[in-house]
Order: C-alpha cells, then sequence, then structure tokens
C-alpha cells in the first residue's frame, strides 16, 4: 500500500511542477505579447504623426 502512495505522490509532484513551468511560461508570454502590442502602438502613432505634420508643411 505504500508503495501505491509512493507512486501517486511522485506523479502528484511531477504534474505540480509541469503546471507550474507551463504558468511561468504563459505569464511571460502574455507580458511580452502586451509590450510588443504597446511598442507597436507607439511606432504607429509616432509614424501618423509624422505623416500629418508632413502634410501640413507649407
Amino acid at each position: 500500500m505504500v508503495e501505491v502512495i509512493n507512486a501517486f505522490l511522485e506523479y502528484l509532484i511531477l504534474v505540480l511542477f509541469i503546471v507550474a513551468v507551463a504558468g511561468v511560461a504563459i505569464f511571460l508570454g502574455i507580458n511580452l505579447r502586451k509590450r510588443k502590442n504597446r511598442t507597436e502602438e507607439l511606432a504607429t502613432a509616432q509614424a501618423q504623426t509624422e505623416t500629418v505634420e508632413e502634410n501640413h508643411e507649407p
């Protein structure tokens, strides 16, 4: 009976480790994507501003 409990605990620890690694990966992925989106939005806004300024020059 002890062997069954040990095997169960071993797999439980393995699953918890895999879930923790996946959670960290998801967290990093979301944060990196948000950062990239902000950078792209700033670049787009800056390009639009430059285009508007170029069109208004006499």
